[in-house]
């Protein structure tokens, strides 16, 4: 792997550092204080974002995207995480299975999805069915050419400004002596009839950034709104699973990288005992520590977006990524409270926010749990007899 990033890679980074800086930075604290993205600002940057290029830029330019790869991906999902959630969210990536899409799906979809007329929101998780994905219980029902869509999704992120919602749903069971659920995917739009959208309370971090639970009720969808074929959505939720982990482990390196530069600038300012707090053992070891566990991940998240791109990613590099990367973050994050003292837990200082946002992150898109199972299963396969 060549570890000099080459012009075109150099300009994603250039270009999405400068939009953070100068489009998305200057709202945190306003959007920090009321909880929400006004909706004429979610406009305006996403405008912007798309004369930058930086809009859809994981999507094909066969269909309005810049076509990104992996590497490249990573690179502005890095640049993205330093900032707020919520903000960032405004740089629309696109869920890649729309990709999926096909026929009439392409133009009512995908493409003003990409192009930024539509936003669209993943729907899988349930109030029963989180890290075990396979145990959903939402039902889809054929009657003659519709599907009638009945259960509950929860901790479903911007489904409250999204025009419509992937959603996942129990098609069947197979055949055999351990009968497994069959699911499918379903493109549902808002105002379905039968299909309602409901804020969940505010969670502890990425305000502006809001969950939500989504509820059918007798929904009916015609066969044309199955997104790839029926009985076969885990099919297209696996290329989704492996982006949207790739982009969570870039954006912990992102935001961790922000948080070191603060409290290196904090720890190099602030004195006790007639020196910079950084000259202090206690510091400056933990200012070490931060540096190489962000360089192992910032490492590993390239190597992951690397092997993706030539066909070679496992689903046991992908969990050691988002793993580690997130769990790095936390430390990162929690340390960089120690070294600002009293003012790291004050709301004048932004640090209190990436700690409390950074606790999320090891529980969405699959628990550190779940991927420390994923790695083992791994590593085991072979020895089983």
């Amino acid at each position: 792997m060549d570890f000099q990033l080459t012009d075109q890679q150099a300009l994603i980074v250039e270009t999405a550092r400068r939009f953070v800086t100068t489009h998305l930075m200057p709202h945190e604290e306003n959007i920090e204080q009321s909880g929400e993205v006004p909706d004429e600002l979610r406009h305006e940057l996403g405008r912007l974002a798309r004369e930058a290029g930086l809009y859809a830029a994981n999507m094909p330019e066969s269909v309005g995207g810049a076509g990104l790869d992996n590497v490249e991906f990573a690179l502005l999902e890095r640049e993205l995480g330093r900032v707020s959630l919520a903000l960032s969210a405004c740089v629309l990536r696109p869920a890649p299975i729309l990709k999926a899409c096909r026929g009439e799906q392409i133009e009512r979809y995908l493409k003003p999805t990409v192009a930024g007329e539509r936003i669209d929101c993943f729907a899988l998780t349930e109030p029963g069915a989180g890290s075990d994905a396979s145990n959903i219980a939402t039902t889809a029902k054929a009657d003659g050419d519709d599907f009638i869509l009945n259960g509950t999704k929860h901790f479903i992120s911007h489904a409250d400004v999204a025009d419509f919602a992937i959603v996942f749903a129990v098609t069947g069971v197979s055949d055999g002596p351990r009968p497994r659920k069959k699911i499918t995917a379903f493109l549902v739009d808002k105002g379905t009839p039968g299909f309602e959208v409901r804020r969940m309370r505010r969670a502890v971090g990425n305000r502006g950034y809001h969950q939500c639970e989504l509820f059918f009720t007798d929904c009916r969808l015609p066969r044309t709104q199955v997104l790839g074929e029926v009985d076969r959505g885990f099919d297209v939720a696996k290329e989704w699973l492996f982006a949207s982990r790739l982009a969570i482990a870039a954006n912990c390196v992102g935001r961790a990288e922000r948080i070191l530069d603060m409290a290196l600038e904090w720890a190099s300012s602030r004195k006790t005992f007639g020196r910079p707090i950084a000259e202090h053992q206690g510091i400056g070891f933990k200012l070490a520590d931060m540096a190489t566990e962000l360089e192992a991940a910032r490492l590993l998240t390239l190597q992951l977006a690397w092997k993706m791109d030539r066909g070679e990613a496992t689903e046991a590099l992908v969990a050691m990524a988002k793993m580690y990367s997130s769990e790095m973050l936390g430390r990162v994050a929690d340390d960089a409270v120690q070294i600002f003292g009293g003012m790291g837990v004050m709301q004048e200082m932004p640090i209190e926010r990436f700690w409390r946002d950074a606790r999320v992150e090891r529980i969405w898109d699959g628990t550190s749990e779940i991927q420390r199972h994923m790695i083992a299963r791994e590593l085991t396969r072979p020895y089983k007899q």
